[in-house]
């Protein structure tokens, strides 16, 4: 079963990978689109853990709202929204529990995957962040090692695409050939929560 206390240290680590990460995320965003992804979620993230370190909700639901919250008011662009609303919409349908099995939270999160792709207007393939965020919700059923997987080449696989949703779709053909940096981020999300599972075993 998994408390508040995995899911704090899930978006610990998160936050952790995305300050790692934020400049290939803005080198990423760069030819396609405002060059600030990585600078934006880095802000975002550190929020987020600076937030759950000094208030610590009792429940998973609430550690997800929580941190969903503090991403839309403080993450520019587009990404604070979509980041938020996975997080926010993910924690609602958890509900008040104490604890959660990790199918719960598995369908939990699809129904906040569904509300970033109804909220953006996105589907899979449309080179955007549902490309990562799909695969690994379809694979968390089989582990969280699966989903890790799942999403890094969802993420690798936007390469080809040409973009049809966001910034880059006013690019048209130019977008070919980039990754997308929303996927990449996202597949950040799943190694930090294969991470935390696996820390928890240890």
């Amino acid at each position: 079963m998994l408390d508040a206390a995995f899911f704090r240290h899930w978006l610990t680590s998160a936050a952790a990978l995305v300050d790692r990460e934020a400049e290939r995320l803005t080198q990423l965003d760069s030819p396609i689109g405002d060059a600030d992804h990585g600078s934006n979620l880095q802000r975002g993230f550190a929020a987020v853990a600076t937030t759950l370190e000094k208030d610590a909700p009792a429940t998973p639901g609430a550690v997800l709202t929580l941190a969903g919250r503090q991403l839309i008011s403080t993450v520019g662009g587009a990404s604070g929204p979509l980041y938020g609303t996975l997080l926010r919409r993910t924690g609602k349908a958890l509900g008040d529990a104490a604890e959660v099995s990790e199918q719960q939270f598995a369908d939990a999160l699809r129904t906040g995957v569904d509300a970033v792709s109804a909220l953006g207007g996105a589907a899979p393939g449309d080179k955007t962040m549902l490309d990562a965020l799909v695969p690994a919700v379809d694979a968390l059923g089989e582990s969280f090692g699966a989903a890790r997987d799942a999403a890094n080449e969802g993420a690798v696989a936007t390469t080809p695409l040409q973009a049809r949703k966001g910034r880059a779709s006013y690019l048209g053909e130019r977008s070919i050939g980039h990754q997308d940096p929303g996927a990449t981020s996202s597949a950040l999300l799943f190694d930090a929560l294969a991470q935390t599972a696996e820390a928890g075993r240890e």
